[in-house]
């Protein structure tokens, strides 16, 4: 695994529209190994891959609290199927917008089709 630059806002290349994953193969599963490394060293939650720029659609994302085992979710093409009714507000972060924050309304659940590591 190797770590990979951020790119930092206003880089016109967050804003190249990605493109989908075929299949998750060797190359992919290495993407999305550099992401969650270079995700933990920032230190972050979450990375799309157009934040290091690769223009691909492939994030990677661990909510795990400070003190519990990492979880990390890869998903390649995500498509968001249900949203809740309940909203909940967090204050977020954006590795490639660094040191602002602001309190973020979402959804409390959601429902993701999404290829993983495996397909």
């Amino acid at each position: 695994m190797s770590k990979l630059a951020i790119l930092v806002a206003p880089d016109p290349r967050l804003k190249v529209k990605c493109t989908s994953v075929e299949a998750v193969d060797d190359e992919v599963r290495r993407l999305m190994d550099d992401m969650l490394e270079t995700m933990y060293e920032a230190p972050g939650i979450g990375l799309a891959a157009p934040q290091v720029g690769v223009t691909r659609r492939v994030l990677v994302i661990d909510i795990a609290k400070q003190g519990e085992a990492r979880a990390p979710l890869c998903m390649a093409n995500p498509q968001l199927l249900w949203v809740s009714d309940e909203e909940v507000v967090y204050e977020e972060g954006c590795l490639s917008v660094p040191e602002h924050y602001a309190d973020v309304l979402r959804p409390a659940r959601v429902r993701v089709r999404f290829l993983d590591r495996e397909n």
